[in-house]
């Protein structure tokens, strides 16, 4: 009874810890988002800005279909390609044993990142804009704009997640792929 206690403390400690350290990566990464984002839109043109805003809203669904592959894929196939040493196997073994980690990453912290820096580039658009032009209604152009970021992202993700569950094998196998350049290239380990 006492292994089992001191089993369920260090869940619970480690499951603080863990909430503790990906609100802090959450606040660095946003800090750095929005500075990088900020940057750029200051210093271009109406149709650079809405290339960024389109990056940002297809960056959340890509990091969308990633979380959800991950929580759908079975690690099976991927034992199987880790014993014929198929490079990137290992990683997409561990991405899902991981999986709730990697989806809370994924989903939730580049997601809604993403999703919060879309809606603040796009106030920052409808200001460049109404700046430029300065006939436009204000008040309409702000709901079109609000509301096709909104249409994009919830859209874009209806469509990644129908692709993740399908097709969460391949996806995986690619984000192995992508993990294991980066420990070779970086010489840093992802998941112990």
């Amino acid at each position: 009874m006492k292994i089992k206690k001191l089993k369920i403390d260090e869940d619970r400690f480690n499951h603080i810890k863990w909430v503790l350290l990906i609100t802090l990566w959450t606040f660095c990464l946003s800090v750095f988002m929005s500075f990088f984002s900020d940057i750029i839109l200051r210093n271009t043109n109406l149709v650079i800005s809405f290339l960024l805003l389109l990056f940002i809203i297809i960056t959340g669904i890509i990091f969308d279909i990633i979380g959800i592959a991950v929580a759908a894929a079975d690690e099976r196939p991927f034992h199987s390609m880790a014993s014929g040493k198929v490079s990137g196997s290992a990683q997409s073994i561990k991405l899902i044993k991981n999986a709730s980690k990697v989806s809370n990453i994924c989903n939730d912290v580049i997601g809604d990142i993403c999703g919060i820096i879309s809606g603040a580039s796009a106030t920052f658009i409808v200001v460049k804009t109404v700046q430029l032009y300065p006939g436009i209604n204000l008040g309409l152009f702000t709901v079109f704009i609000s509301s096709l970021v909104a249409a994009l992202t919830v859209g874009g993700k209806a469509i990644g997640k129908d692709i993740a569950i399908n097709y969460s094998k391949s996806i995986i196998a690619i984000c192995g792929r992508i993990l294991f350049s980066f420990e070779r290239i970086f010489k840093i380990t992802f998941f112990k």
